[in-house]
């Protein structure tokens, strides 16, 4: 509704015609993306998750989005993973967002002195950690538990078969994939 006077809507119909067009969250869009054409396109049920500077989340159950009243379902980086847990930007604290976002990450391995006075990204970290720097992995390993309690999180909550994780921060490959791999294991023990 309140889209349709939106510039950046009028920017795409005027490359791709007068088609209609929908603005989504980038969580949201991803998990259709990899429904539709993806990863997840043989499943019913998908979670999407976009690790980057955030860590947002979409939800596609028995065929169909899972959007919410409010646009925001699914937004699994603020599942609260750590009731003791670190401060997050929305105001909450022990978020996954708090700890598996690139940015968190790397303010995190600072602390504990990973490369403390330079201007470094997810992407130096995640490079050190497959060199094998014990701060980077260790850090790499935080927020594979944070990502994999989220996604725990959700299977018990909507019986998921199927999680794509995308964005910037899963470029780091196995440093980030085989730690959630192995933290799910650790804490999914329910049969389903």
């Amino acid at each position: 509704g309140g889209w349709r006077n939106f510039p950046l809507v009028d920017r795409v119909r005027a490359l791709v015609g007068d088609v209609p067009v929908t603005l989504g969250v980038d969580g949201h869009c991803f998990a259709l993306g990899e429904f539709w054409a993806g990863a997840g396109r043989e499943v019913d049920t998908l979670l999407g998750i976009v690790v980057s500077t955030g860590v947002g989340g979409g939800l596609v159950v028995d065929g169909k989005p899972l959007i919410g009243q409010s646009g925001n379902a699914a937004h699994i980086g603020h599942v609260v993973v750590d009731l003791d847990g670190e401060a997050c930007e929305c105001g909450s604290f022990g978020c996954v967002e708090a700890y598996a976002s690139g940015p968190r990450m790397v303010a995190r391995a600072k602390r504990r002195g990973w490369r403390a006075d330079e201007d470094v990204d997810a992407a130096a970290l995640a490079a050190d950690a497959a060199a094998g720097d014990e701060l980077a992995l260790a850090t790499f390993d935080d927020g594979a538990q944070a990502l994999a309690a989220g996604i725990v999180a959700t299977a018990v909550t909507v019986d998921l078969t199927t999680v794509v994780i995308g964005g910037g921060v899963s470029k780091a490959g196995p440093i980030l994939f085989d730690p959630v791999q192995a933290w799910v294991k650790r804490l999914a023990q329910l049969p389903f």
